[in-house]
């Protein structure tokens, strides 16, 4: 069982009191508690206008929610969600997906510059005082025309 970084976002009806938000809170941490899991942030929004009417609101009371845990953790969160009385809209997304993706990229992108510095006769790493010094820092980013240029 691998643990994933998932966003949990709810909204609940405006009138909610603020001890039926802290109820709600407490709901989930328990299952994520009981399943392994970990809430590493709670961010309580407030009331904030909705995107669209929901079911006659035109507001909504707002909370965010960082979990570590399993995809069975965030399928138990999302059936107990479901049937949840008073809350409007909720929304789990996977957000280590992203960095995973980034990483990746990353890698990607510095071979490539490896490989073509290689094929030069270059040293596959930048030396010091040579070009910009990022540490993913590659030929990518240069620009083709300096600004005066661009200016004629």
């Amino acid at each position: 069982m691998s643990k994933r970084t998932y966003e949990l976002i709810y909204v609940m009806k405006p009138d909610v009191p603020e001890t039926e938000a802290a109820d709600m809170h407490k709901q989930v941490a328990d299952i994520v508690e009981r399943m392994g899991g970990t809430i590493d942030k709670t961010d309580t929004w407030g009331r904030r206008k909705l995107a669209y009417e929901i079911g006659h609101q035109k507001e909504g009371f707002y909370v965010l929610e960082v979990i570590s845990g399993s995809g069975e953790l965030m399928k138990e969160i999302d059936r107990r969600l479901k049937v949840t009385e008073g809350l409007l809209r909720h929304l789990i997304v996977r957000v280590d997906e992203s960095t995973i993706k980034a990483e990746r990229m990353r890698t990607k992108r510095t071979e490539e510059s490896r490989r073509r510095r290689v094929a030069r006769g270059l040293p596959p790493d930048r030396q010091p005082g040579e070009g910009p010094q990022g540490e993913d820092s590659d030929d990518s980013g240069d620009m083709m025309f300096d600004v005066a240029d661009m200016e004629n």
